[in-house]
Order: C-alpha cells, then structure tokens, then sequence
C-alpha cells in the first residue's frame, strides 16, 4: 500500500510558522514536505560560525551573509542553507526571504546530513537555477562545489582540500579553502 504525503504549498507553510505551530521544530520545506532537520553539533556550528565570519569580512559590503536562514525557491521549497551569500537587499527582506535570482552561492557544512545534501539539496537548488552550491564534508574535510545548474543536476562538481576558489559571482576575489573548511 502507498501512503500518500501531504503536500505544502509555501503559502500555507509560511501560515504554519506565522501561527507558532512549529515554533518547536526545526524544520525546512522541501518539495512542499516539512522535513526535520537534524541537530548541529559543536563542529558544524564552529565551522558555520567561523567561515561565515571570515567571507563577511572577505566581501565586505559586497554581499550579505545569512545563518541558517530561509530562502524562496520557485519549487515549493524553503530551505535553510548553512550559510546563504546574497546581495544586500536590507530592508526589503523584511518582506521576503531572498529569492534564487538574490543568491551569489549557498553553503551547507555535513555531517550526518551528507547524503541529503549531496542528493536532494543538490537537487533542489539546481532545479532553481542556483548557480553555486558548496558543500563542506565535515568528516573529510574537503570541499565540493557544484556550478553549471541543468535541470535538477549540476553540470560541474569539484572537490578542494586546500588552496583557493573564486566564486561565480565575485571572480575577482580568492575565497582561501581552508577558511571555509576549517580544518578541525
């Protein structure tokens, strides 16, 4: 017997979270299905932390750097990237998540969510045309990047462990790795 699955349209999400109804749940929208996510621990919110801080200060006024925020995706999807570069919008966000087109790149840091993110994330972002996803593998430490979205797969993936990469959106600044892996 197949069990149907509800199906959430973002409207009706963003009512959810509006009414406090998962004010005690960590959740995220994928596909219009709520998702757990599963629990940082302190290596995942260390390297979160100190990567964030470092492309803040990389880019400066260049972009905005958010922490495990929502973004809008047109595929009935809210995910909370680890970490979202986006353009600085300010005040306009405070009507909207950023949108896929106000996306430089995302980031998730992986532990036991590896296979989600490597697969259904990877996924979901292509679908949106999100020109650049990195995932830090946490229990490797390198760093994979997908570029080239087509459809619901990236075109190009490459894995980093040390010397630098220059993001799509800002080809003129150096993103150091190891900053982005810290190497625990």
């Amino acid at each position: 017997m197949t069990v149907a699955l509800a199906k959430w349209t973002l409207e009706e999400y963003h009512r959810m979270v509006e009414s406090g109804v998962l004010d005690d749940r960590n959740v995220e929208l994928i596909r219009g299905e709520i998702v757990e996510l599963p629990s940082e621990g302190k290596p995942h919110a260390y390297a979160v932390s100190e990567s964030g801080e470092y492309l803040a200060r990389l880019l400066g006024d260049d972009a905005k750097i958010r922490y495990g925020n929502p973004i809008t995706l047109p595929n009935g999807s809210e995910p909370q990237p680890d970490i979202a570069v986006v353009q600085r919008l300010g005040r306009e966000y405070l009507g909207h998540h950023p949108y896929p087109e106000n996306a430089c790149w995302l980031i998730e840091y992986s532990n036991t969510s590896l296979s989600k993110d490597l697969n259904l994330k990877s996924q979901v972002y292509a679908e949106a045309s999100i020109s650049e996803y990195w995932i830090v593998n946490l229990a490797t430490q390198e760093l994979i990047v997908f570029r080239n979205p087509q459809n619901d797969q990236y075109l190009s993936q490459a894995s980093y462990t040390d010397g630098q990469i220059k993001p799509l959106s800002f080809p003129e600044i150096s993103v150091d790795i190891q900053a982005i892996i810290n190497r625990l």
